[in-house]
């Protein structure tokens, strides 16, 4: 597949939990991401097929089609399809990467924070939020009920 996104660009579609296909104007996919190749793969379609062959399918695993413009001009289209796992909410994905920031920083919070780009304060009110509270060891578990 011809690399026409940069590498932000790509960053930032990889880290949707959804599966994120690009189609081009002519509706050959140009870009997809792993969860849109975990879709495709479980559902037995070919990433290499067309985007009216494929859009029934994708449609039927929830999938929602987005045109893409640049100002008045076309330049393709994007499907968004759900991932049936993990974090779902907008809620969810900011606890989920706040927890996987801090197991990659040793449970620091300044550190996770300054990676984040967030308050050095934000990262335990957010987790206090849904539900967390630091065990003995300073790790962030659920709080007993």
């Amino acid at each position: 597949m011809p690399s026409v996104f940069s590498p932000l660009a790509k960053a930032l579609l990889d880290a949707f939990n959804e599966g994120v296909i690009v189609f081009d104007q002519q509706g050959r996919i140009i870009y997809y991401n792993s969860s849109a190749h975990e879709a495709l793969t479980e559902a037995g379609l070919d990433p290499t097929g067309e985007k009216d062959d494929l859009l029934p399918e994708l449609a039927g695993l929830g999938g929602r089609l987005v045109s893409l413009k640049v100002g008045a001009l076309d330049v393709g289209e994007a499907i968004f399809v759900p991932k049936r796992e993990g974090p779902t909410t907008l809620a969810e994905r900011e606890k989920d990467a706040i927890v996987r920031s801090l197991e990659a920083h040793s449970w620091r919070l300044a550190e996770t924070a300054k990676t984040l780009g967030i308050s050095r304060t934000t990262p335990g009110r957010r987790l206090r939020a849904c539900g967390r509270q630091r065990d003995a060891r300073g790790r962030w578990e659920e709080a007993a009920s």
